[in-house]
């Protein structure tokens, strides 16, 4: 211990009273100063408060100190725990309670020691058939202030199978509700993403689709995740770009700049593309990976949008503060990135709807008639063979077996699916149109198929076409020659639609430009600013022959119309 004091004499702490005791201390008559106490608590105050030199007492007092190391560091537990701990006896008294639970407000603490009577009523009855058996109850409760507790209350069985006390954990379950509650209204908002009215959709085209689906998720991301400003890029299967198909807040990409899946060198959206898994950026002036997107954004949450145990694509939210996105919103980021993915892939599927229907009903048409078709042109040829010098006649049997051979053709080409035009097999010959004779389009088209037909098509009417297998190479057209119209894809490599139309309105304001696109997906917002801008037409792939021919001669004479006034 300390030493002795400056008497020279033995600072003595005895526990206790007993002849043993006492015969001890006569023994060091006139050399001790002595303390005595009867508890253990009281020996560890005193002990605590100021210096021993020697602890005296008997044996069998002793061997409970034994437990009071590991009594006072469970103490220490009970004391720092976050939940409540309390014990009630049968009277409903609060026996004793750790701080936690006498911090709670009263109303708080009557509602535990309510439940607390209630499970004694209940543990008794239940342990008289079967008293080992009595398990604990849980039960949650709503306090002030928009408050939630949960609380477990177990009854403590004494060796007589009587219940004596209840033991009870209380917590504050408020965090944990409203995660919950907020779990459970961004699955009913991605529902409500999935819930697509058959009336309504069949009266839009799909670039109007896809713009409601946006604003349902801008609504979503505002009013539960509390993101103002997001993009949603899906990957190009035959590329592996990574194209922008709904964006808020999010300016689009700057010129020349493509994003691929990949780790390195695609910033953050590829990484989590290419790895799969969610990406905070707490601070993006010290992530090399982060591209700049929102001006003066300080952090960002991007997350895999996975479909069929794929990553189709990544959703893209920052913020302007510092360290904005917790593990909370990543898990509900990913939660609703997933009706996300599945709401871009019925929207796909419907774009595709009508190719698809279309070629399985030109099948099922072209199965049932060749039988009959071929039965005509059978009858047709034996009736020309019999009705030898009678020419018109027989010219008129030859008119019947033209249009059933035709007619079979025509189904022929319709079961033929052409990626981006229908039809297009219908329109081989010349033909005179004043408004389209000699006019030099410019078509841009990186699938070579459709870009030929398109080619075909135009060149049939009189148009001089000039074609462009990717933007840059239109943009150098552009440059080059003048043209009358643009017909152009909006998603190609090297330069997307948009950059194809500023480079044509540049080099001639009043030139008319149609941008074409698949799905309806727009990259950059690319049709909404070329709209703003003086855009003449959208086409979304598969189009009609007519419908393209159509577009072209109205965008033709309206660019006449404002020339001529």
């Amino acid at each position: 211990m300390a030493g002795t004091t400056h008497t020279g004499r033995l600072r003595v702490l005895v526990l206790g009273s007993s002849p043993e005791l006492d015969a001890c201390l006569a023994g060091l008559s006139g050399k001790t100063a002595t303390e005595r106490v009867s508890t253990f608590e009281e020996v560890l105050e005193a002990l605590q408060a100021r210096p021993f030199d020697l602890v005296l007492s008997r044996a069998a007092d002793f061997i409970p100190f034994q437990g009071i190391h590991f009594s006072r560091h469970a103490q220490a537990i009970i004391d720092s725990v976050s939940h409540g701990i309390g014990i009630v006896g049968r009277d409903g008294e609060l026996v004793w309670a750790n701080p936690r639970l006498l911090s709670y407000p009263d109303s708080v603490r009557e509602r535990v020691r309510q439940f607390c009577l209630e499970t004694f009523s209940w543990a008794e009855s239940a342990g008289k058939s079967t008293p080992s058996e009595v398990r604990g109850r849980r039960f949650h409760f709503a306090a002030e202030g928009n408050r939630r507790y949960e609380l477990t209350a177990t009854p403590v069985i004494d060796l007589h199978h009587r219940v004596t006390q209840v033991a009870v954990v209380v917590w504050d379950a408020t965090s944990a509700g409203r995660l919950e509650d907020k779990v459970e209204a961004i699955d009913r908002a991605g529902r409500e993403l999935l819930s697509l009215d058959a009336a309504q959709f069949s009266r839009l085209d799909p670039q109007e689709r896809l713009s409601l689906l946006e604003q349902k998720i801008l609504r979503c991301t505002k009013e539960l995740l509390h993101f103002d400003n997001f993009e949603v890029r899906v990957i190009d299967r035959e590329t592996g770009r990574l194209e922008t198909a709904l964006s808020s807040g999010i300016p689009p990409d700057p010129p020349g700049v493509e994003l691929y899946v990949g780790a390195e060198g695609n910033g953050i959206c590829g990484y989590v593309a290419a790895r799969g898994r969610s990406y905070i950026c707490p601070d993006t002036r010290r992530d090399p990976r982060y591209i700049r997107g929102v001006e003066g954004a300080l952090s960002s949450l991007t997350v895999p949008l996975w479909l069929h145990d794929k990553v189709v694509g990544v959703a893209n939210f920052e913020s302007r503060k510092l360290a904005a996105f917790t593990e909370d919103d990543r898990q509900f980021a990913e939660i609703f990135g997933r009706y996300i993915a599945l709401s871009l892939h019925v929207l796909e599927l419907l774009a595709s709807e009508r190719r698809t229907t279309t070629g399985q009903l030109g099948s099922d048409v072209m199965a049932q008639i060749t039988g009959p078709l071929n039965d005509i042109l059978t009858d047709v040829e034996n009736l020309v063979e019999d009705y030898i010098g009678h020419d018109d006649l027989r010219h008129r049997l030859r008119k019947i077996s033209e249009n059933c051979v035709q007619i079979r053709d025509r189904i022929k080409e319709l079961t033929t699916s052409r990626p981006g035009l229908l039809g297009a097999g219908l329109r081989r010959t010349v033909q005179h149109d004043p408004t389209l004779a000699g006019k030099r389009v410019l078509v841009a088209e990186d699938e070579p198929v459709l870009r030929e037909t398109v080619r075909d098509v135009l060149t049939g009417y009189g148009c001089h076409v000039c074609t462009a297998e990717d933007g840059a190479a239109a943009v150098e057209a552009i440059s080059q020659q003048a043209f009358d119209l643009v017909l152009s894809d909006i998603k190609m490599p090297h330069r997307n639609g948009y950059e194809v139309f500023a480079a044509a309105k540049e080099t001639n304001p009043d030139i008319p430009v149609i941008l074409t696109t698949g799905f309806g997906y727009d990259p950059n917002h690319s049709i909404i600013r070329a709209r703003r801008e003086g855009l003449s037409a959208v086409l979304f792939k598969p189009f009609k022959v007519d419908q393209l021919l159509n577009e072209i001669r109205s965008a033709l004479r309206s660019a006449r119309s404002s020339a001529d006034s």
